[in-house]
């Protein structure tokens, strides 16, 4: 019995020894896979945190925290990098945003915080004038869409008002005119039209057009009519009828422009008051000097003239005396041509041998003492001949 002690001693110690390695090994292994671990700051879409983990690099830290990183989003370091005690990791997820301008649509990733920033980073510059959808201080949100208007700046001249110059983001005309509170009557136009697209630097002209009625009222003249009246002396003229005028009324459709006329077109026309023609009768009677070969009168100028003959048919005669007596009308007419400086046109005459006349003619061949009786037929004349002869100017 005394023998086995020592024995059995022995091999509780070394059970008590190997559970004690054992100990120390488990805790060993434990202490190491403790130390081994690193102790990063990680900031996650501007959230900070501490990490421990064992991951090797960047990447398998992610891979490791189920984070997919996109190539668009923001990281550092890259995902390459070695993991370390006390890293410092930036991540930022990207964004989608739609960004439409002047009605030209792109989509892009970003990981700014605010539109503005965004705008920045897209190089996209606005004026006080310019519309924006979203204000550039509200923050990027994923599928966000942003519409952009460009302001141009236009002339605009309305009707006879003074030209303006205004910023506008209008896409059509029409819309520009609509956002400057401009109300087009019914025949309005506008250059360019209303359809077309509004153009940097352009000018836009509102034309203001009416249309009214004009009623004119014209005279109308009234014409002067002659008649013939052969109870009248020749020569002499009488008005039968005063003439009145009479008054047309037409109406017009005119059209003006900025109240300028440009058109001006008839509908209808009236005559209001008729008019009244002037008739003035014109004296045809001849007076003839009832002539006869009786004595010579007593009393008057006596001259004593050399004297021709001549008809109403001879050559370059006109059948007409100077002052107007048709001798091819009156046959019978007792008619001289004279000199007027030596017997005045229109003088009664006794002429000696052909008896009372009238000096109601001339010839360019009668000059001074020398006068020219008429007769109706050759033969007279030629038996008249050439004669000189006494005559009195009675009157």
């Amino acid at each position: 019995m005394k023998s086995l002690f020592p024995t059995s001693l022995s091999r509780k110690k070394v059970a008590i020894f190997f559970a004690s390695f054992l100990v120390f090994m488990t805790t060993l292994g434990f202490l190491f896979y403790e130390g081994s671990k690193s102790t990063v700051a990680l900031t996650i879409n501007g959230k900070e945190k501490m990490v421990e983990t064992r991951a090797g690099t960047v990447e398998d830290l992610f891979r490791e925290l189920n984070i997919k990183v996109n190539s668009n989003d923001y990281l550092f370091p890259p995902v390459g990098t070695k993991v370390k005690n006390n890293l410092e990791i930036v991540w930022k997820k990207a964004k989608q945003v739609e960004i439409v301008k002047d009605n030209e649509k792109k989509t892009v990733w970003t990981t700014a915080d605010t539109v503005g920033e965004l705008l920045n980073e897209q190089k996209i510059a606005l004026i006080a004038q310019d519309h924006i959808s979203v204000k550039p201080q509200e923050p990027i949100s994923d599928k966000m869409s942003i519409e952009i208007k460009k302001a141009l700046n236009l002339s605009l001249i309305d009707g006879t008002k003074k030209e303006q110059k205004v910023w506008s983001t209008s896409a059509t005309v029409a819309d520009f005119l609509k956002q400057q509170g401009i109300t087009l009557n019914k025949f309005d136009r506008v250059e360019p039209s209303l359809q077309d697209k509004v153009k940097p630097n352009a000018v836009i002209k509102v034309i203001r057009v009416e249309k009214v009625t004009d009623v004119v009222e014209e005279p109308i003249q009234f014409a002067v009519v002659t008649k013939k009246d052969a109870k009248l002396a020749k020569g002499k003229k009488k008005v039968v009828n005063e003439g009145k005028e009479g008054l047309r009324s037409k109406k017009f459709e005119v059209v003006r422009e900025n109240g300028k006329e440009v058109t001006r077109k008839l509908i209808s026309e009236k005559t209001v008051r008729a008019k009244q023609d002037k008739v003035v009768a014109v004296g045809t009677k001849v007076l003839v000097a009832q002539v006869s070969r009786g004595a010579a009168p007593a009393g008057g100028q006596e001259l004593y003239v050399s004297s021709t003959a001549y008809t109403a048919s001879c050559n370059g005669c006109s059948g007409t005396t100077a002052t107007g007596i048709n001798l091819r009308a009156n046959p019978h007419v007792k008619v001289i041509a004279v000199d007027p400086r030596v017997i005045p046109l229109g003088s009664k005459v006794y002429v000696e041998g052909y008896g009372y006349a009238i000096a109601a003619d001339k010839g360019s061949a009668i000059k001074g003492h020398k006068i020219d009786v008429f007769f109706p037929d050759l033969s007279d004349a030629y038996r008249w001949g050439t004669r000189k002869v006494k005559i009195k100017i009675l009157n």
